[in-house]
Protein backbone atom coordinates (compact mmCIF):
# COMPACT_ATOMS: atom_id res chain seq x y z
CA UNK A 1 0.00 0.00 0.00
CA UNK A 2 2.83 2.28 0.94
CA UNK A 3 4.52 4.42 -1.68
CA UNK A 4 7.60 5.86 -2.71
CA UNK A 5 5.88 9.02 -3.92
CA UNK A 6 8.25 12.25 -4.46
CA UNK A 7 4.69 14.36 -3.65
CA UNK A 8 4.53 16.11 -0.55
CA UNK A 9 2.45 14.23 1.68
CA UNK A 10 -0.87 14.83 3.45
CA UNK A 11 -1.40 12.78 6.45
CA UNK A 12 -5.47 12.10 7.54
CA UNK A 13 -5.90 10.79 11.24
CA UNK A 14 -9.24 9.36 10.56
CA UNK A 15 -11.26 6.89 13.17
CA UNK A 16 -14.66 6.72 15.55
CA UNK A 17 -15.82 9.77 17.80
CA UNK A 18 -13.68 9.82 20.53
CA UNK A 19 -10.94 7.79 20.02
CA UNK A 20 -8.17 10.54 20.46
CA UNK A 21 -7.77 11.64 16.76
CA UNK A 22 -7.51 15.12 17.76
CA UNK A 23 -4.33 15.01 20.10
CA UNK A 24 -2.33 12.87 17.89
CA UNK A 25 -2.92 15.45 15.53
CA UNK A 26 -2.00 18.40 17.43
CA UNK A 27 0.94 15.67 18.33
CA UNK A 28 2.25 14.70 14.61
CA UNK A 29 1.64 18.63 13.65
CA UNK A 30 4.32 19.72 16.32
CA UNK A 31 6.64 17.33 15.60
CA UNK A 32 6.65 17.81 12.01
CA UNK A 33 6.37 21.72 12.30
CA UNK A 34 3.48 21.67 10.36
CA UNK A 35 -0.26 22.93 10.54
CA UNK A 36 -3.69 21.36 10.45
CA UNK A 37 -6.57 20.76 8.28
CA UNK A 38 -10.27 20.03 10.04
CA UNK A 39 -12.50 17.70 7.99
CA UNK A 40 -15.06 17.37 10.20
CA UNK A 41 -18.64 18.57 9.11
CA UNK A 42 -19.60 20.66 11.90
CA UNK A 43 -16.42 22.12 13.73
CA UNK A 44 -16.30 25.19 10.87
CA UNK A 45 -19.56 26.50 12.37
CA UNK A 46 -18.97 29.02 14.58
CA UNK A 47 -22.38 28.50 16.38
CA UNK A 48 -21.79 25.11 16.88
CA UNK A 49 -18.77 24.31 20.08
CA UNK A 50 -20.02 22.10 22.94
CA UNK A 51 -21.37 19.37 20.83
CA UNK A 52 -18.56 19.50 17.69
CA UNK A 53 -15.79 18.62 20.31
CA UNK A 54 -13.89 21.46 18.75
CA UNK A 55 -10.13 21.38 20.20
CA UNK A 56 -9.34 23.19 23.08
CA UNK A 57 -8.16 26.71 23.26
CA UNK A 58 -4.45 24.97 24.33
CA UNK A 59 -4.65 22.73 21.09
CA UNK A 60 -5.67 25.37 18.56
CA UNK A 61 -2.87 27.28 20.17
CA UNK A 62 -0.16 24.95 19.94
CA UNK A 63 -0.70 24.18 16.22
CA UNK A 64 -2.90 26.43 13.56
CA UNK A 65 -5.51 25.06 12.42
CA UNK A 66 -8.18 25.46 9.28
CA UNK A 67 -11.61 25.08 9.02
CA UNK A 68 -12.35 25.38 12.71
CA UNK A 69 -15.11 28.39 13.16
CA UNK A 70 -14.62 29.74 9.70
CA UNK A 71 -18.43 29.38 8.79
CA UNK A 72 -21.16 30.59 10.05
CA UNK A 73 -24.53 28.14 10.66
CA UNK A 74 -26.85 30.14 8.49
CA UNK A 75 -25.03 29.00 5.54
CA UNK A 76 -24.85 25.26 4.16
CA UNK A 77 -21.17 24.64 3.26
CA UNK A 78 -20.93 21.65 1.51
CA UNK A 79 -18.75 18.35 0.99
CA UNK A 80 -17.03 19.29 -2.76
CA UNK A 81 -17.26 23.50 -1.31
CA UNK A 82 -14.93 21.93 1.44
CA UNK A 83 -13.17 19.69 -0.69
CA UNK A 84 -12.29 22.80 -3.44
CA UNK A 85 -11.20 25.14 -0.25
CA UNK A 86 -9.38 22.77 1.51
CA UNK A 87 -7.14 21.21 -1.31
CA UNK A 88 -6.24 24.64 -2.28
CA UNK A 89 -5.48 25.74 1.13
CA UNK A 90 -2.91 22.00 1.60
CA UNK A 91 -1.83 22.66 -1.75
CA UNK A 92 -0.26 26.34 -0.53
CA UNK A 93 0.69 24.91 2.67
CA UNK A 94 3.10 22.39 1.12
CA UNK A 95 4.87 25.40 -0.45
CA UNK A 96 6.09 25.63 3.14
CA UNK A 97 5.41 22.03 4.36
CA UNK A 98 6.45 18.84 2.57
CA UNK A 99 3.89 17.12 4.80
CA UNK A 100 0.45 19.10 6.24
CA UNK A 101 -1.91 16.90 8.78
CA UNK A 102 -5.70 16.67 8.18
CA UNK A 103 -7.94 14.98 11.02
CA UNK A 104 -11.96 13.86 10.94
CA UNK A 105 -14.34 11.54 11.28
CA UNK A 106 -16.43 12.49 8.38
CA UNK A 107 -16.48 10.53 5.55
CA UNK A 108 -17.80 12.55 3.00
CA UNK A 109 -15.25 14.98 3.50
CA UNK A 110 -12.25 13.48 3.80
CA UNK A 111 -13.03 11.75 0.65
CA UNK A 112 -12.84 14.93 -1.35
CA UNK A 113 -9.33 15.75 -0.37
CA UNK A 114 -8.17 12.40 -1.05
CA UNK A 115 -10.01 11.76 -3.88
CA UNK A 116 -11.46 15.16 -5.34
CA UNK A 117 -15.50 15.81 -5.22
CA UNK A 118 -17.92 15.71 -8.34
CA UNK A 119 -19.15 19.06 -9.92
CA UNK A 120 -23.09 19.44 -8.86
CA UNK A 121 -25.04 21.93 -10.28
CA UNK A 122 -26.20 24.72 -7.99
CA UNK A 123 -29.20 24.30 -6.40
CA UNK A 124 -32.30 26.38 -6.97
CA UNK A 125 -33.54 27.49 -3.25
CA UNK A 126 -37.02 27.48 -4.03
CA UNK A 127 -36.88 23.13 -4.95
CA UNK A 128 -34.94 23.21 -1.80
CA UNK A 129 -37.56 25.08 0.30
CA UNK A 130 -40.30 22.55 -1.36
CA UNK A 131 -38.35 19.45 -0.31
CA UNK A 132 -37.59 20.89 3.33
CA UNK A 133 -41.79 21.53 3.44
CA UNK A 134 -42.51 17.64 2.74
CA UNK A 135 -40.05 15.99 5.18
CA UNK A 136 -42.05 18.62 7.85
CA UNK A 137 -45.37 17.79 6.83
CA UNK A 138 -45.09 14.37 5.33
CA UNK A 139 -42.13 12.98 6.67
CA UNK A 140 -39.38 11.02 4.92
CA UNK A 141 -41.56 8.13 3.31
CA UNK A 142 -42.64 10.40 -0.03
CA UNK A 143 -39.06 11.66 -0.31
CA UNK A 144 -37.75 7.85 -0.38
CA UNK A 145 -40.57 7.14 -2.55
CA UNK A 146 -39.58 9.80 -4.94
CA UNK A 147 -35.88 8.68 -4.79
CA UNK A 148 -36.35 4.73 -5.79
CA UNK A 149 -38.51 6.14 -8.61
CA UNK A 150 -36.09 8.32 -9.72
CA UNK A 151 -32.40 6.78 -8.68
CA UNK A 152 -32.80 3.28 -7.50
CA UNK A 153 -28.70 3.33 -7.51
CA UNK A 154 -28.57 6.18 -4.80
CA UNK A 155 -31.42 4.89 -3.10
CA UNK A 156 -29.60 1.87 -2.09
CA UNK A 157 -26.75 3.75 -1.08
CA UNK A 158 -28.05 6.34 0.90
CA UNK A 159 -28.40 6.62 4.55
CA UNK A 160 -32.11 6.12 4.63
CA UNK A 161 -32.78 8.13 7.79
CA UNK A 162 -30.73 10.60 7.02
CA UNK A 163 -33.07 13.76 5.36
CA UNK A 164 -30.62 15.98 4.04
CA UNK A 165 -28.61 13.56 2.12
CA UNK A 166 -31.93 12.62 0.37
CA UNK A 167 -33.56 15.97 -0.29
CA UNK A 168 -29.55 16.74 -1.27
CA UNK A 169 -30.22 14.46 -3.91
CA UNK A 170 -33.92 14.79 -4.95
CA UNK A 171 -32.60 18.75 -5.36
CA UNK A 172 -29.89 17.55 -8.42
CA UNK A 173 -32.54 15.40 -9.71
CA UNK A 174 -35.52 17.68 -9.92
CA UNK A 175 -33.25 20.69 -11.10
CA UNK A 176 -31.39 18.50 -13.98
CA UNK A 177 -33.92 15.81 -14.73
CA UNK A 178 -31.18 13.34 -14.35
CA UNK A 179 -30.33 10.45 -11.39
CA UNK A 180 -28.17 11.96 -8.77
CA UNK A 181 -25.78 9.14 -8.62
CA UNK A 182 -24.81 10.32 -12.55
CA UNK A 183 -22.92 13.07 -11.37
CA UNK A 184 -21.37 11.25 -8.78
CA UNK A 185 -19.62 8.25 -11.75
CA UNK A 186 -16.64 10.07 -11.98
CA UNK A 187 -12.95 9.05 -12.88
CA UNK A 188 -10.53 8.73 -10.14
CA UNK A 189 -8.69 12.78 -9.98
CA UNK A 190 -4.55 12.53 -9.69
CA UNK A 191 -4.37 14.45 -5.79
CA UNK A 192 -1.80 16.97 -6.02
CA UNK A 193 -0.49 15.36 -2.99
CA UNK A 194 0.64 11.93 -1.82
CA UNK A 195 -2.55 10.39 0.80
CA UNK A 196 -0.93 8.54 3.81
CA UNK A 197 -4.42 7.69 5.96
CA UNK A 198 -3.76 6.27 9.61
CA UNK A 199 -6.80 5.12 11.46
CA UNK A 200 -7.20 5.22 15.15
CA UNK A 201 -9.07 2.46 16.53
CA UNK A 202 -9.33 0.70 20.08
CA UNK A 203 -11.24 -2.31 21.88
CA UNK A 204 -15.23 -1.47 21.71
CA UNK A 205 -15.87 -1.57 25.48
CA UNK A 206 -12.97 1.05 26.21
CA UNK A 207 -14.39 3.21 22.99
CA UNK A 208 -17.88 3.25 23.98
CA UNK A 209 -16.81 3.75 28.04
CA UNK A 210 -15.01 6.88 26.15
CA UNK A 211 -17.85 8.06 24.56
CA UNK A 212 -19.98 7.67 27.27
CA UNK A 213 -17.78 9.53 29.58
CA UNK A 214 -17.30 12.07 27.01
CA UNK A 215 -21.23 13.08 26.42
CA UNK A 216 -21.74 13.81 29.96
CA UNK A 217 -18.75 15.99 29.79
CA UNK A 218 -20.40 17.87 27.10
CA UNK A 219 -23.71 17.99 28.89
CA UNK A 220 -22.14 19.60 31.91
CA UNK A 221 -20.67 22.11 29.61
CA UNK A 222 -24.04 23.12 28.47
CA UNK A 223 -24.84 20.96 25.69
CA UNK A 224 -28.82 21.09 25.80
CA UNK A 225 -28.12 25.09 26.52
CA UNK A 226 -25.93 25.10 22.93
CA UNK A 227 -28.58 23.23 21.49
CA UNK A 228 -31.90 25.48 22.66
CA UNK A 229 -29.79 28.38 21.11
CA UNK A 230 -29.71 26.83 17.74
CA UNK A 231 -33.44 25.39 17.13
CA UNK A 232 -33.81 28.06 14.60
CA UNK A 233 -31.81 25.97 12.70
CA UNK A 234 -32.37 22.89 13.21
CA UNK A 235 -33.22 21.63 10.09
CA UNK A 236 -29.58 22.47 9.00
CA UNK A 237 -27.75 19.66 7.94
CA UNK A 238 -25.11 20.20 10.74
CA UNK A 239 -28.06 19.60 12.96
CA UNK A 240 -29.73 17.23 11.36
CA UNK A 241 -26.81 14.62 13.16
CA UNK A 242 -26.01 13.08 17.15
CA UNK A 243 -25.91 15.33 19.71
CA UNK A 244 -28.63 17.72 18.68
CA UNK A 245 -31.31 16.22 17.29
CA UNK A 246 -32.10 14.38 20.61
CA UNK A 247 -31.98 17.42 22.59
CA UNK A 248 -34.80 19.23 19.73
CA UNK A 249 -36.68 15.94 20.46
CA UNK A 250 -36.58 17.00 23.77
CA UNK A 251 -37.18 19.89 23.77
CA UNK A 252 -40.24 19.38 21.32
CA UNK A 253 -41.59 17.21 24.30
CA UNK A 254 -40.88 13.82 23.06
CA UNK A 255 -38.99 12.48 26.30
CA UNK A 256 -38.00 13.75 29.09
CA UNK A 257 -34.30 14.74 30.04
CA UNK A 258 -33.50 11.28 31.20
CA UNK A 259 -34.17 9.46 27.82
CA UNK A 260 -32.82 12.39 26.06
CA UNK A 261 -29.21 11.56 27.76
CA UNK A 262 -29.68 7.65 27.11
CA UNK A 263 -30.45 8.49 22.96
CA UNK A 264 -27.51 10.81 22.95
CA UNK A 265 -25.20 8.12 24.31
CA UNK A 266 -26.34 5.15 22.68
CA UNK A 267 -26.58 7.28 19.12
CA UNK A 268 -23.13 8.39 19.59
CA UNK A 269 -22.02 4.51 20.25
CA UNK A 270 -23.82 3.60 16.68
CA UNK A 271 -22.37 6.57 14.97
CA UNK A 272 -18.68 5.13 16.05
CA UNK A 273 -19.70 1.74 14.75
CA UNK A 274 -21.04 3.41 11.40
CA UNK A 275 -18.15 5.36 11.11
CA UNK A 276 -15.91 2.26 11.32
CA UNK A 277 -17.98 0.66 8.82
CA UNK A 278 -17.23 3.25 6.68
CA UNK A 279 -13.23 3.61 6.78
CA UNK A 280 -12.89 -0.09 6.77
CA UNK A 281 -14.19 0.12 2.81
CA UNK A 282 -10.57 2.04 2.69
CA UNK A 283 -7.68 -1.06 2.18
CA UNK A 284 -5.06 1.68 2.28
CA UNK A 285 -5.72 2.88 5.63
CA UNK A 286 -3.05 2.20 8.40
CA UNK A 287 -4.94 1.02 11.19
CA UNK A 288 -3.37 1.68 14.79
CA UNK A 289 -4.40 2.20 18.99
CA UNK A 290 -3.99 5.90 19.77
CA UNK A 291 -0.80 5.31 22.06
CA UNK A 292 0.93 3.32 19.01
CA UNK A 293 2.69 7.03 18.71
CA UNK A 294 6.59 5.97 18.11
CA UNK A 295 5.07 3.53 15.51
CA UNK A 296 2.91 6.02 13.46
CA UNK A 297 6.06 8.51 13.44
CA UNK A 298 7.86 5.81 11.57
CA UNK A 299 5.46 4.88 9.31
CA UNK A 300 5.05 8.40 8.76
CA UNK A 301 9.29 9.19 8.09
CA UNK A 302 9.14 6.22 5.77
CA UNK A 303 6.35 8.29 3.52
CA UNK A 304 8.18 11.43 3.66
CA UNK A 305 9.37 12.88 0.22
Amino acid sequence: MMSNSSKPILISIVGPTAVGKTALAVEIAKWLKTEIISADSRQFYKELTIGTAKPTTEELAEVPHHFIDSHSIDKLYSAGEFGRDAVDRITKLHDENKAVVAVGGSGLYLKSIWEGFDDMPEIDPRIREELNQTLKEDGLGPLLAELEERDQDYFLEVDRNNGQRVIRALEVIRLTGKPFSSFRKRKEKEMPYFNLKIGLNMKREILFDRINQRMDLMIAAGLFEEAESLIAYREHNALQTVGYTEIFKYLDGEYDKEEAIRLLKRNSRRYAKRQLTWFGRYEDIYWYEPDQIQEIKNLIEKSLP
